[in-house]
């Protein structure tokens, strides 16, 4: 019989929720749970650490990405169009990939702004968690969760800014931002 699977919320202003998540990812793999990480607001194109590690490990961790960038870094450029079809064919997938029971940890990395951006509400997050099969973990990420989620879920960390070298100028570079 297979144990019931949690919900874990990774949020706050600081740095670390899509690495925790991935930790997490790798920790289940290792132990041979099949792994399907979701990055809502990541193009297929865009190079980042996690994308190159996890190409190396499809047998247990399968990676998609909404192929979308959010509207924060594209600005007056932002197709909302583009963008509300990319989460709303991505969280198709996740769904699709829950019912075939291929998934014992679900990551949507990022869902948080899919949310808060009015692109995927509240309550089809939540009526896709209440409903989904039993044993599957879901860890859910990004900032700002909404007080819904965090009710829901079993393990809630925020992760705290206190100093970040953004504010001082300093890009996100690769490796260690992305």
């Amino acid at each position: 019989m297979k144990k019931k699977g949690l919900i874990h919320i990774y949020t706050g202003d600081g740095k670390g929720k899509t690495s925790a998540a991935l930790g997490l990812a790798m920790r289940a793999a290792g132990s041979g749970r099949k792994v399907f990480f979701v990055q809502f607001f990541k193009e297929d194109a865009a190079p980042s650490g996690e994308k190159a590690f996890l190409g190396g490990v499809k047998s247990t961790i399968e990676m998609l990405r909404s192929n979308c960038r959010h509207p924060i870094f594209t600005r007056s450029k932002t197709d909302l169009q583009k963008v509300q079809s990319s989460v709303s064919v991505t969280f198709a997938e996740v769904k699709k990939r829950v019912k075939e029971g291929m998934v014992d940890l679900l990551v949507l990395d990022e869902v948080m702004a899919a949310v808060n951006g009015g692109w995927l509400s509240v309550k089809e997050l939540l009526d896709f968690l209440e409903t989904r099969p039993a044993h599957i973990e879901v860890v859910l990420t990004g900032r700002s969760a909404p007080m819904e989620l965090v009710k829901t879920a079993d393990y809630v960390t925020e992760m705290l800014k206190i100093k970040h070298p953004f504010d001082n100028g300093v890009g996100a570079r690769q490796g260690i931002e992305y």
